[in-house]
């Protein structure tokens, strides 16, 4: 015998909690754990199926007072003129040696904490029957990158500059550029670099050979190169100007 439908009525349960309750304080960590780790994910790992990406980032850029300068003569002299900061350098001079005076100010101009320029002056008493015709100057900087790679390194900008007549002064306006050969490490130190550029406690005049300082430094992942935007020389007006 077919039995049929007369009548339904549907059971509805309902379940109330406090705001305090285990209960309450299980549906709120429930929720935060569906939401939250996939976010967290997802910004730690930049972005999913990320193939390249780039970011930009000012580094921590502080000038150490460590310099390093050789100016060649004319003919008439047969020679250079050195001096550095260096005493060890120095004492390889001999008669060579010609102490300059040197100011030097670091310049932060939007007030972050971060040096955006150095603004550096050396002059260079010569004798009357001295004539420069070429500069080769180093200057030692500390770089640091804290944001996506945390670089340390000790780095130089070189100056070379040569003219075919005297002058009593070179002004030279240029930037500080970081340069690589490979991808730099996103995690841990990277600080392979963070040694002296010149070994200033070597009594060997090799180890201050310039070619053999530039070829060193060249071999590096990482390195600052200068690139000048502005060289200006002005010619000799007096025998004694200082150069």
């Amino acid at each position: 015998m077919a039995l049929y439908e007369l009548f339904s009525h549907p059971v509805e349960r309902s379940y109330r909690a406090g705001l305090c309750s285990k209960a309450a304080l299980f549906l709120l960590l429930a929720a935060a754990l569906t939401y939250i780790p996939p976010l967290l994910v997802a910004f730690r790992s930049h972005g999913f199926w990320l193939k390249r990406s780039s970011y930009e980032e000012q580094p921590t850029v502080r000038f150490q007072h460590q310099v390093l300068l050789v100016a060649l003569l004319g003919p008439e002299s047969d020679g250079f003129l050195a001096w550095s900061t260096f005493p060890a350098f120095n004492r390889l001079q001999g008669d060579r040696l010609r102490v300059p005076l040197v100011s030097t100010r670091e310049e932060d101009r939007n007030q972050d904490g971060k040096t955006d320029m150095l603004h550096f002056k050396l002059e260079l008493p010569l004798q009357s029957t001295e004539h420069v015709l070429g500069v080769q100057l180093i200057l030692t900087f500390s770089y640091r990158l804290h944001r996506m790679a945390t670089l340390v390194m000790q780095s130089m900008a070189f100056l070379q500059s040569s003219f075919p007549v005297p002058g009593s002064q070179l002004y030279v306006n240029g930037d500080l550029r970081l340069q690589q050969k490979q991808p730099l490490s996103c995690g841990g130190l990277d600080a392979r670099y963070n040694i002296s550029v010149i070994n200033g406690t070597s009594p060997f005049a090799y180890d201050y050979d310039l070619t053999h300082i530039v070829a060193a430094y060249q071999e590096r992942n990482g390195r600052l190169m200068e690139n000048e935007t502005n060289t200006n020389t002005a010619e000799k007006q007096t025998k004694e100007k200082a150069f």
